[in-house]
């Protein structure tokens, strides 16, 4: 079997019985692709049994060298390569690993990006002051992402049938189909109710989606990013900084830093939807003010 045909049956497993989201699906279909051309571009075999650690190496060294690919980028294709490797040699497609001793790179952990309490404010006062044709829809959105800490996907996905209004409450679809209870800030209650009143009837069915667009499509995530830059430029905020991501690192680092209701890290992992609790725990390094505190207060 050569690893265009391979690469067919893998995706059709995550699809299936992994249940992987469309985005984390399409990341391993174009990260494989990458790789078969790269065999055929150097005149090399697809064929599963010819695959060697040597081949993967080269691929890689050519990612880096001529493409310039980032350590965090390189990090996911050579996962790909090894999740695919074990799913050939699991249905015995081949019996050697082609991925054996290729280690990731190290990235540079970065710092989350995160609006201070006064800017989420300032975004917060625009929604409540604007009243353009898609206000309501925008005031509502961006409210739910800053208190719900949804993905900017899991939000496009939203539908009405997610809703429980009566027990405000959001069934959240996450990474893996992974499913997560969220519930409201009291805050977006009155605005899904408003949101609601300006929907026609059939745009409330259960497997109708939340966010439309201008066209009364589902919105999607390009869309999505595309409003919120807008909204932030209208708010006086710097659109080249934040990003909707930077909206979720702004909730979680908030919650952290609320010393009137300190919440725990494990609860934090579970409303972020994160697999590992490491990797909620860079969130636990940017408390710059309990950090002061501790130092002024040293031999104090």
């Amino acid at each position: 079997m050569n690893i265009q045909q391979a690469t067919d049956d893998f995706l059709m497993y995550l699809h299936v019985e992994k249940n992987y989201s469309p985005n984390t699906l399409k990341s391993y279909a174009f990260d494989l692709k990458l790789y078969a051309e790269f065999l055929i571009k150097h005149d090399l075999s697809i064929e599963l049994c010819d695959l060697t650690p040597a081949t993967t190496r080269r691929f890689i060294q050519e990612q880096v060298i001529q493409f310039h690919i980032k350590p965090r980028t390189l990090q996911r294709r050579i996962s790909a390569l090894k999740s695919f490797c074990d799913y050939c040699i699991k249905e015995k497609y081949m019996e050697h690993n082609f991925t054996m001793g290729i280690q990731a790179p190290k990235s540079d952990k970065k710092l989350p990006v995160y609006m201070t309490l006064e800017e989420l404010k300032q975004l917060f006062t625009y929604l409540e002051n604007d009243t353009s044709k898609f206000a309501t829809r925008n005031h509502l959105m961006f409210k739910f992402l800053a208190t719900t800490d949804m993905r900017r996907q899991e939000m496009v996905d939203l539908t009405w049938g997610q809703m429980d209004i009566d027990n405000q409450t959001i069934r959240i679809f996450g990474k893996g189909r992974k499913e997560r209870l969220l519930p409201f800030h009291p805050m977006v209650i009155p605005l899904l109710k408003a949101y609601m009143n300006e929907r026609e009837a059939f745009q409330l069915y259960s497997t109708e989606p939340v966010f439309l667009n201008k066209d009364k499509k589902k919105l999607d995530p390009r869309g999505l990013h595309k409003i919120f830059k807008d909204t932030l430029r209208k708010a006086g905020l710097p659109p080249q900084r934040f990003s909707l991501h930077h909206l979720r690192h702004t909730f979680a680092t908030l919650l952290l830093q609320n010393k009137n209701n300190q919440v725990d890290i494990r609860i934090l992992q579970e409303l972020l939807g994160h697999e590992s609790l490491s990797t909620t725990s860079i969130y636990t390094h940017v408390d710059f003010e309990q950090k002061k505190s501790a130092i002024h207060s040293f031999l104090s």
